[in-house]
């Protein structure tokens, strides 16, 4: 079997996958992986700035937070509002936001990169909270009708049937991860690597340093307004908490961590990693986050390379002993 071949079955054994899991595992199960599902995303849009452009955000929520209230704000006011469309317009607010925050961002890097986002997700938060007549407050947005996905004249497919929106989420999302993963192989996925190892030499090359941070950012903010859109029909509400807390910000920023910065697939094992640690802590305690972050302490400290690292570490001693006693046995 040709590398290829191998690529393709792998790919098919895990739609087949997908596809049984929800009447393998039944729908608790369902929605654990939905959420795990969103999740993984998420982090992996901040991956496209911290691991991929060596861009720190402390307010990546915003994003996240924009797309999930434009799509529970759009379906609470608007009536007949479909469901695709809903959907791309929490990608379209969160691009917005990005582009507003463009002219200022993109010229900066490191500490002031990271702390103005701090105060802009801060900002988002409480600017929730005030706006009570767009955003419900403390209270948020619930209880909006989900539509159904259809396509005039050939389907319609009832939405508040969990097993239907695991399909449909997974879609959206499986098809996000592979524009996500396509970007990064493009050209303009050299020159974030670039950017993130040696930005002199990149503006010296030619290429516009500032234009390309802008795409970057405004593709990692749209991505991250998507996954806030399918959480907020997930949940069938959204509020400051779940969507602009300073917790939704760390939380994709430990997955990277945890399974390893620059590594796409990484973001997505750290996400594995925490949502079964989560589903196993607290059926025993509620310190959840005092587990979770005794586990990002041992990484740093321990394998700052995350999952990803160890992994490649372990497969190159593999290697090597294979081919020691390969010539061994010659």
């Amino acid at each position: 079997m040709t590398k290829r071949m191998a690529k393709w079955v792998s790919w098919g054994f895990l739609c087949l996958v997908l596809l049984v899991f929800p009447r393998v595992f039944g729908i608790y199960y369902s929605n654990v992986f939905v959420a795990f599902a969103i999740f993984a995303v998420y982090s992996l849009t901040l991956n496209m700035l911290l691991g991929y452009t060596g861009l720190l955000s402390f307010g990546h929520a915003m994003f996240f937070g924009t797309g999930a209230y434009t799509t529970a704000i759009a379906l609470d006011r608007i009536s007949g509002m479909p469901l695709l469309p809903v959907v791309l317009a929490g990608f379209v607010a969160s691009v917005v936001l990005a582009l507003i925050l463009c002219p200022i961002v993109v010229r900066v890097g490191g500490t002031a990169f990271a702390m103005l986002h701090l105060a802009f997700g801060q900002l988002m938060y409480v600017l929730a909270l005030k706006l009570r007549f767009l955003t419900g407050g403390e209270d948020g947005v619930g209880g909006f009708p989900i539509p159904a996905f259809s396509i005039p004249g050939i389907i319609s497919v009832d939405m508040t049937n969990p097993l239907n929106f695991f399909y449909f989420a997974i879609a959206v999302l499986g098809l996000s991860t592979w524009i996500l993963w396509f970007f990064t192989k493009t050209p303009i996925g050299s020159i974030m690597i670039g950017i993130r190892d040696n930005p002199q030499r990149v503006e010296y090359m030619g290429f516009r340093v500032t234009h390309t941070k802008a795409i970057i950012y405004c593709l990692a903010a749209g991505f991250a307004g998507i996954t806030g859109s399918i959480y907020a029909l997930f949940q069938n509400l959204i509020s400051a908490e779940d969507g602009y807390n300073i917790m939704v910000s760390f939380g994709p920023i430990m997955a990277t961590i945890v399974g390893g910065v620059g590594s796409f697939s990484g973001p997505i094992f750290g996400s594995a990693i925490f949502s079964i640690i989560e589903e196993l802590t607290s059926r025993y305690t509620e310190r959840v986050e005092l587990v979770m972050g005794l586990i990002l302490i041992g990484v740093i400290l321990y394998a700052p390379m995350g999952f990803m690292g160890v992994m490649g570490l372990l497969k190159q001693r593999w290697l090597a002993a294979r081919k020691v006693k390969l010539e061994g046995a010659k």
